[in-house]
């Protein structure tokens, strides 16, 4: 299939250096609400998280933003999946934001550490009981053999925990990722994309499109 006349004239909006806020947190923190309000984006807090592993092969899946602060971009997964394996090779990674519906990304590099399991806790206990459930489960990226399996380990851990609170599996908690950059990236008509970066050092400079 040839695609090379799929193309669109990107136009609805520009970013310039006077419209940036003071630090990229707060900066994402408009553009996050900005997405949130935008109908067509279904998620605003689905994101790409890229690692690397031993092997040096590049993985990319989508996981959701739980929480951002200054301190950095936090989500949770199963601590034996490939992207746990992943980082306990290599702590470097990098974090997508594609509102593509607005023309715009955000892109973070960084390092990522384990939060602790008092915040883990904290944050399970909001999850609806079905997605508790789901996180004891998963024994994530492993071969199962099919999906009767999980129904069936499903059924013996509602048997398990009925009447009482499940509590957050040892094996499951969440991340953060440390940001050493955070671009900004804005469509333009012609190419001309408007590009910015935030670094760790405090500097923002702009990229070439």
């Amino acid at each position: 299939m040839d695609l090379s006349n799929e193309r669109k004239s990107y136009e609805k909006g520009t970013l310039r250096r006077a419209k940036l806020a003071e630090d990229p947190i707060q900066m994402f923190e408009r553009w996050y609400e900005e997405a949130e309000a935008e109908d067509r984006i279904t998620e605003a807090n689905a994101m790409v998280l890229a690692t690397v592993g031993a092997d040096g092969q590049p993985l990319q899946r989508t996981v959701l933003l739980k929480e951002f602060d200054a301190k950095g971009f936090v989500y949770y997964s199963n601590y034996r999946s490939r992207k746990a394996n992943d980082i306990s090779e290599n702590d470097q990674v990098c974090l997508l934001f594609p509102w593509i519906d607005m023309e715009r990304q955000v892109i973070v590099r960084g390092t990522v550490e384990k939060v602790s399991r008092q915040q883990t806790s904290d944050y399970f206990k909001t999850r609806p009981r079905e997605s508790q459930l789901g996180a004891w489960v998963s024994e994530q990226s492993s071969v199962v053999e099919s999906r009767d399996v999980l129904l069936r380990e499903l059924e013996r851990l509602k048997k398990k925990f009925d009447g009482e609170e499940i509590p957050a599996p040892d094996f499951w908690g969440g991340y953060r990722v440390k940001p050493k950059t955070i671009e900004f990236w804005q469509g333009g008509p012609g190419r001309v994309h408007d590009r910015f970066e935030f670094r760790k050092d405090g500097s923002v400079v702009r990229l070439s499109p």
